[in-house]
């Protein structure tokens, strides 16, 4: 679990309060104060953290249980020095003077499979969103002086941008009618999908079919692991934060959500969305309990949903009965937004 501390030292004395009432309602793991009244009055929920600089490991062993190695980073002896700190120690906070995230990664290398716990710190939230996500794994913890309150709310958001796991549900075909042409999208990401990926997408706000990637063996074309051939421009595809977007609001730097067959879920960043005119067919699928999901998507044999376990299914040869992979949403939409209002779809 990613965590964040606020720098209470460089932040404006008239702000200090405010900053400090936000991280304790924003419930952020730690503050760093030179003020050890502020450590002493903060409540359980918030850890007060003392650091002390190190530039040896000699002094590794000196460190009291509630003091934390602080390391600035300059050149190759500290990059080593921040390297054993981790591995060695329960928490290290690391500032680099190099802006690039290069040494940053060094660290992270040395320190994988350490118990002990990296903080960097980061000069805005900009930076601290990258520094979370470096080498796909990121430093456990950020360090931000923020400039106000509301900074602190926008961190905390940060760190709860996760991508929970999904409960997916096994539907059944009822049948498949073919049309003529229309525009479907091909999403292409930033990222290679899984053999199990691809990202759900649906006629209907509260259903949809997981649509397969471009990562299994196409006759006469390559693979293409990061694109999925996804449908008919007016589809709903499920993105972060149970929010939805038309297949044709997708482009490039827009973020869609790559789902398992486990239902396992991650953001992802869209390369571009590809439309193009081609022949188009509609699959129609319920689950157990009579939820009706329906999906438009290109007329053709490479186009593929999954189905349980993973299995891959060619549209064009699927039939009454088939058994898909889909997720049910509970709440109709209004700008993609979950909302509790009636609304009938067909």
């Amino acid at each position: 679990m990613k965590f964040a501390w606020i720098d209470l030292r460089n932040v404006p004395q008239p702000r200090i309060e405010s900053v400090l009432d936000a991280a304790i309602h924003a419930r952020i793991e730690g503050v760093l104060s030179d003020d050890e009244a502020v450590l002493t009055s903060l409540p359980p929920t918030v850890t007060g953290v003392r650091t002390t600089t190190v530039t040896e490991e000699a002094q590794f062993a000196d460190l009291g249980d509630d003091t934390v190695a602080w390391v600035d980073v300059v050149d190759e002896p500290t990059l080593l020095l921040a390297c054993a700190a981790a591995v060695a120690l329960p928490y290290t906070v690391v500032h680099f003077a190099d802006p690039t995230k290069i040494p940053l990664e060094i660290v992270l290398a040395a320190a994988d499979r350490s118990a002990g716990k990296l903080v960097t710190v980061c000069a805005d939230l900009e930076e601290a969103a990258i520094v979370l996500d470096v080498l796909e794994r990121g430093s456990e913890g950020v360090l931000l002086a923020p400039s106000s309150a509301d900074e602190v709310f926008a961190l905390a958001r940060l760190l709860e941008a996760d991508s929970p796991k999904l409960e997916l549900t096994t539907l059944t075909v009822d049948g498949i009618e073919h049309h003529g042409l229309g525009d479907r999208v091909c999403v292409d990401t930033c990222s290679h999908f899984a053999e199990d990926e691809g990202i759900l997408v649906g006629s209907y706000s509260t259903g949809f079919i997981l649509c397969c990637s471009e990562t299994h063996p196409l006759p006469y074309m390559p693979t293409r692991p990061f694109r999925v051939n996804a449908g008919a421009l007016h589809s709903y595809v499920l993105g972060p934060d149970n929010r939805t977007n038309y297949l044709s609001e997708l482009r490039s730097g827009s973020t869609t959500l790559a789902v398992g067959a486990d239902g396992r879920t991650r953001r992802v960043v869209v390369g571009r969305a590809k439309l193009e005119s081609r022949p188009l067919l509609t699959i129609t699928a319920r689950s157990a309990d009579g939820v009706v999901v329906s999906l438009t998507v290109q007329d053709d044999w490479h186009v593929r949903v999954l189905g349980p376990g993973g299995k891959v299914r060619n549209v064009t040869e699927l039939a009454a009965g088939d058994e898909l992979l889909g997720y049910l949403a509970t709440d109709q939409r209004h700008v993609g937004i979950p909302i509790g209002e009636f609304c009938r779809e067909t």
